[in-house]
Formats: structure tokens, sequence, C-alpha cells
């Protein structure tokens, strides 16, 4: 009876060790389908659409989505890294809706494509720097603050800036064929996307840079400690940010064939929207260039297929803030899922 007592304590930690090992098991294929689960969901409302209407997948059609979704990524890819660094910027659509204007005054004087494309460029990178800068080097609690701020500044300045304050028509030729031509029967600002997420896998893979970035998002304090130029770096996202907002006027404007002050409307919610969509985290520190195309591309492909089954647009919006929903309950589960991880962990060591 002794023998039997002093196996019992050893078959009760046996069985509490693969108790654990089967939690972790469990928590990291819950990861795992969470890490996933946008790109499966994007898949089955593909399919689903393409069974409802069969004009969805006609080739002529997915050329539409890819146009219609484009500004949307390019801008979300500058709004992901501000979200990288636990930041938010609400001034992305009136800052492209300023650039636009800025570009459309500049053809006023000069046909030239590369003046106007400077033009708008360095109207969204001077936006976005100065959130930066204000943000940081004002010491504000958060840049909501500032970026909110900015949202009515430039839209007003592209108000008061804007002929007739209204839309001004006219685009250089170059323009023109960023955002509204097509190659190899491909829309050619799907293009200018993929340069653009060239440009971020790069920045974010092969330069300090990016490490320094996640860095900072994942804990700051930490960053400062490590020596890390924490407040350039955060200065830099934003005016990245500006930078994509400014590349996506060049695409509209280009599509449009004109520049509006009232371009980019509620561009900023569809921005956070796709990045949140795509499996991004308030909390920063963790997200990758795939959650902003994948949030904008289901935006563009739900967007499409209501339309396409005459669907009213305010059943759209419901649509759209019912998956955002989904997708923070997400977050908020995988948060709880990566503090059980950690928990299985520490008891196995």
């Amino acid at each position: 009876m002794l023998a039997e007592a002093t196996r019992d304590p050893d078959a009760m930690s046996g069985t509490r060790a693969s108790e654990d090992r089967a939690g972790t098991a469990a928590v990291a294929l819950g990861l795992r389908l969470l890490s996933f689960g946008p790109i499966v969901i994007l898949a089955l409302l593909v399919l689903a659409i393409s069974l409802l209407t069969p004009n969805f997948l006609k080739p002529v059609n997915i050329g539409n989505i890819l146009a219609q979704t484009a500004v949307i990524a390019i801008v979300a890819m500058g709004q992901q890294l501000v979200i990288l660094t636990r930041g938010i910027d609400l001034s992305v659509g009136a800052n492209l809706a300023l650039a636009t204007v800025i570009g459309g005054l500049v053809f006023r004087v000069s046909d030239s494509a590369f003046l106007v494309i400077l033009a708008m460029l360095a109207t969204g990178t001077l936006v976005g720097f100065v959130n930066g800068a204000v943000y940081v080097f004002g010491r504000l609690p958060h840049p909501f603050i500032i970026t909110l701020a900015t949202l009515s500044i430039c839209r007003g300045l592209a108000l008061e800036l804007s002929i007739n304050h209204t839309t001004m028509r006219g685009m250089p030729a170059g323009v023109n064929y960023l955002g509204e031509t097509s190659s190899l029967g491909v829309p050619n600002s799907f293009f200018v996307v993929f340069g653009v997420a060239l440009l971020v896998l790069v920045m974010m893979k092969s330069m300090v840079w990016g490490r320094w970035t996640y860095a900072v998002g994942g804990n700051p304090k930490a960053a400062v400690e490590m020596g890390i130029p924490v407040k350039w770096v955060l200065v830099s996202t934003y005016a990245f940010a500006g930078l994509c907002a400014g590349i996506g006027a060049v695409v509209l404007s280009g599509r449009t064939g004109a520049s509006s002050p009232l371009y980019g409307n509620l561009l900023e919610l569809d921005t956070i929207a796709a990045v949140i969509i795509g499996g991004a985290s308030f909390l920063g520190g963790r997200g990758h260039l795939g959650h902003a195309l994948v949030g904008a591309l289901m935006i563009g492909v739900i967007r499409n297929a209501l339309n396409l089954l005459n669907v009213d647009v305010f059943y759209q919006m419901i649509a759209i803030g019912l998956i955002i929903v989904l997708a923070v309950e997400a977050d908020v589960l995988r948060n709880h899922l990566e503090g059980r991880a950690r928990t299985n962990q520490a008891r196995a060591q």
C-alpha cells in the first residue's frame, strides 16, 4: 500500500503533463486557425458569391474589383504600419483629397505628369510628417487627436483651394495611364499596388527600420532602453502613411480624370477596417503586409458582390460593420489564446 502511495504522485504528474501538452496543442491549433482565418473567409466568400452570381468570376469583373480596391489597398498599407506602432491615422482620406486638389492646381500650370505626381506625393508625405511630428514632439497622449485635427484641416484646405469648391476636371495622360488604363488585361493600378507592397516588404524584412517598427509597437519602453530612436521611427511611419495617401491620390485622380475636395470620404474607416479585418491587432507589434491586402480585397469583394446582387448600399455598410465586429472579437480571442499558450509554456518549464 505504501508503494502504491509512492507511485501516485508520479502518475498524477504524468497525467497533468499530458493534459498540459494537450492544452498546448489545442491552443496552438486555435492560433493557427485564427491566423489563416481571413484568407479562409475570403476564399469562402468568393466561392459563395460565384455560386450566387455567374458574372462575379468573369475577367472584366475581376479587373473591376482590382481597380476598385487599389486605393484602399495602397492607403491601408500605410495605415498598417501606423497601427503596428499602436497608433492610428484618421486623416488619410482628407489627406488624399487635398493631394488631388494640389495635383489639379499644378496641372493648371503645367501638364507634366511628373510634376503633378510629385506634388501629390509631396503633399501626402508632408501631412503625414506633420501628424507624426506633432504627436511625438508635442507629447500628445494619442495620435487620434492630431490626426482628427488634420482630417478637418486638410478637408477645409481642399475645399478652399479647389476651383469653385468642387471637382476639377483634367489630369495629365501619365496620371490617367496609372489609374484608368490596363496592361495585359490587368488594371495598371494593380501594378501600383504591387509596387507599394514590394516596397513595404523590403522595408519591413530587409531593413533595420522594419525591426525597429515592430520593437516600438511591441514594447515602446524596452525599445527606448535598447537605444532605438523611437520618436523618429514613429514620425517616419506617419510620414509613410501620408506617402501612401499621396500614391492613392495619384491612382484615384488618374482613374477619375479629375481632382476633388470630396474624394476620400470615410477612407480612413475603410483602411482601418481593412487592416483589422485582415487580422492585425490594435495592440501593436503584430501584423504584416498580408493583413492590409487581404482586408482590402475582402471589402472590395463584398461591395462588388452586393452591387451585383442589387443589394442596397446601406446593407453594404451594415455588412462591413458586422465583419469588423467579428474581426475585433477574433483579435480578443487571439490574445486570450496567446495568454494561455504562455501559461502552458511556463508550466512546462
